[in-house]
């Protein structure tokens, strides 16, 4: 597999986010393929996907750079503190290649839910990232439930019901 270098990737990510826009639904996963694991350095301390076996996880990987992103860190906050207690784990990826940038970001917009760094690329091609904000829902089983391009405000309702569903699915 091909790693980018930093520039490049954020290169790539800001064109292809350009050239596919906000509704792009063409993906490198399948929903129901099992979503591909990450050990990542987060604020917290190292942010790993299997270490939230049974929990409905929302994966978001954002950029400071991205106005979009910045418009769902709100509603992420919202969710996340209304399902806590249901079990949803969101996990922010942020791929900025200076995570001083992030961390910028972070202090002006703070965030109710755990953030990762990833500025190598690697993890954003494993899934198939090719825009900012892309979301992967995550079921109690670990296969990709529901996948999203872009963050509007039109689309909080629709990304709720699909958290709400991954939370009253059979456990």
């Amino acid at each position: 597999m091909m790693i980018f270098k930093k520039k490049k990737l954020k290169a790539l990510l800001v064109a292809s986010f350009l050239f596919l826009g906000c509704n792009a639904t063409s993906y490198a996963l399948e929903v129901g393929s099992k979503a591909p694991n990450f050990s990542l350095p987060g604020t917290q301390g190292t942010v790993e996907l299997s270490s939230t076996a049974g929990s409905v996880v929302y994966v978001d990987f954002w950029a400071s750079w991205c106005g979009p992103c910045k418009q769902s860190f709100a509603w992420m906050n919202t969710m996340q503190d209304k399902y806590r207690t249901q079990g949803l784990k969101i996990i922010g990826v942020n791929l900025d290649s200076k995570t001083e940038d992030a961390k910028k970001f972070l202090a002006q917009t703070p965030a109710h839910f755990t953030v990762a760094f990833e500025s190598k690329g690697v993890t954003p091609m494993n899934y198939g990232v090719k825009g900012m904000p892309t979301s992967f829902l995550v079921g109690r089983d670990g296969k990709i439930i529901f996948q999203h391009l872009g963050f509007k405000e039109a689309d909080r309702e629709l990304l709720e019901k699909q958290i709400k569903a991954a939370l009253e699915a059979k456990k």
